[in-house]
């Protein structure tokens, strides 16, 4: 036998080459696990049921400012869309508002 190699093997540290890690010891990361809702994430599952149901989009956008996506970064681009189309959601409203009362009334223009 060469000079220190182990002899037996339940000796550790004197050999060239040791085992790292066991490959059944497998530890999950943060990334490893799936998204909620369906595994696409509450910011896209708001996103796309917010054109059934728009007041999903202020949902998302309370939660996107609340800092949510600090739990998981992945939910960060779900939920600034979310945020983008509650924001063209309220401008249309306020613009379709707006032509409505302007309509009924005109003693306005005067």
């Amino acid at each position: 036998m060469d000079k220190g190699q182990a002899v037996d093997a339940m000796v550790h540290g004197k050999g060239k080459y040791g085992l790292i890690r066991d490959p059944e010891d497998f530890q999950t990361g943060i990334y490893d696990k799936p998204l909620p809702c369906f595994g696409c994430g509450i910011g896209w599952f708001s996103f796309l049921f917010g054109f059934l149901c728009p007041p999903m989009w202020f949902y998302a956008t309370i939660l996107y400012f609340g800092n949510y996506y600090r739990k998981d970064p992945r939910e960060r681009a779900g939920l600034g869309a979310s945020a983008i189309a509650a924001l063209v959601c309220s401008v249309g409203v306020l613009i379709i508002a707006a032509i409505l009362l302007l309509k009924k009334s005109p003693s306005l223009y005067l």
